[in-house]
């Protein structure tokens, strides 16, 4: 089967479109409101409206930005949600992390094959050109 191409991967589909609305006390981070709109730009009552919550939490890397769904009706009942699904997109990052970090050094590496971008070894990190 064909892989889509870039036209297909970036074709926008009008039936779901979202306005968005920002929203930010300055400290904690952003709420983005995600309003669905028909073809035509008008509010689409037959779908919810969606809140997004946005911050970052600094790591010995630097800055790690985070994304959560925060339930509610309004925004103010997104902001009241806000700091507990912060905590638990942080917990939930940093439990993917440590699979990540312990996936890695869990790799066995056979003498002789050498390893990624050594002799034998096979191009370097997962991005392959063809």
């Amino acid at each position: 089967m064909a892989e889509p191409s870039i036209r297909d991967q970036l074709t926008m589909d009008p039936e779901a479109l979202y306005r968005e609305d920002q929203f930010s006390d300055q400290r904690a981070g952003h709420i983005r409101k995600l309003t669905p709109v028909t073809p035509e730009g008008e509010v689409d009552t037959s779908r919810p409206v969606i809140f997004v919550g946005q911050t970052q939490v600094m790591t010995p890397a630097g800055a790690l930005p985070l994304s959560f769904e925060l339930p509610g009706n309004t925004v103010g009942e997104a902001a009241a949600h806000f700091a507990e699904e912060a905590e638990k997109a942080i917990e939930s990052t940093m439990e993917e992390l440590k699979r990540l970090q312990r996936e890695a050094q869990s790799s066995i590496v056979v003498p002789g094959q050498g390893g990624p971008g050594g002799p034998g070894g096979g191009p370097m990190g997962k991005i392959q050109l063809k």
